[in-house]
């Protein structure tokens, strides 16, 4: 734990409370684990026949659309983030985003520079920028995250 928390920049007591269910994870946060680890974040997303989301983090809530196939090279999630969140951080991580917005308004921020996306607006950018997006409405917003898996 000591090491991950070295390498993520995050507390070992609050590696702790994830571990054990205690606390929620930020986007960023696993982000920065799943990195540090050398896997894809969706390994963190365990599977429920019972609900149809199979992760809920602060904010967030992910399906995760792989369907089981863990060799490609991109990872699809559809992620609805509540209305009214403008907490977080950019933050960077290597790879490819791609944005599409299914319904409702996205704001993203990639490099310092913020624009919207509605219903069928998309974006493309490299990952190593720092990022983050925003649901500055109040209404939800439901978009597709597609992100290529680190090499």
């Amino acid at each position: 734990m000591k090491q991950l928390a070295q390498e993520t920049g995050v507390s070992i007591s609050f590696l702790s409370q994830v571990e054990r269910g205690k606390s929620s994870v930020t986007l960023e946060s696993l982000r920065k684990i799943a990195d540090a680890l050398h896997v894809d974040p969706s390994v963190f997303f365990a599977e429920q026949e019972d609900s149809d989301w199979t992760s809920r983090l602060e904010r967030f809530y992910y399906k995760d659309l792989t369907q089981g196939v863990k060799e490609a090279n991109f990872v699809p999630i559809l992620v609805t983030l509540n209305p009214g969140d403008s907490e977080g951080n950019p933050f960077a991580h290597s790879g490819y985003e791609f944005l599409f917005v299914v319904e409702g308004e996205l704001t993203v921020e990639v490099s310092g520079e913020r624009s919207t996306l509605g219903p069928g607006d998309s974006t493309m950018f490299d990952a190593s920028q720092k990022h983050y997006w925003f649901n500055l409405t109040d209404q939800a917003v439901k978009f597709l995250l597609v992100s290529s898996k680190t090499v």
